[in-house]
């Protein structure tokens, strides 16, 4: 069985739900990727991809009923699983690897 390995936008929802402190919800995930890759980011497809997440095991979510009283919705906070956590290290070793030696500076000039 191949392993199963992460798109670029799962990637960067997982990174960013981790820069958020570990658990976010939708909102909060569409303006922290906006802010660190400089791209407009709809909401529906967070959302989406969050859906797409938890039904792989990645994510977990809860409903924070509090929030009501603050913006009058509930929120559903997503938080990544332990699976998710071994994926992004797998992940980030594997990339790491792939960029040893390369020296872009002197790849840009020529």
């Amino acid at each position: 069985m191949a392993k199963e390995t992460l798109g670029e936008f799962e990637h960067q929802l997982l990174l960013a739900i981790l820069r958020l402190g570990g658990e976010a919800y939708s909102v909060s995930l569409v303006l922290e990727l906006e802010e660190r890759t400089g791209r407009e980011i709809a909401q529906a497809a967070v959302f989406i991809a969050l859906r797409r997440l938890e039904s792989k095991g990645l994510l977990t979510s809860r409903l924070d009923e509090h929030a009501i009283e603050e913006t009058g919705r509930v929120r559903r906070y997503f938080k990544p699983t332990p699976e998710a956590m071994r994926r992004l290290k797998e992940t980030r070793r594997a990339l790491v690897r792939l960029w040893e030696g390369l020296d872009l500076a002197r790849d840009e000039a020529s």
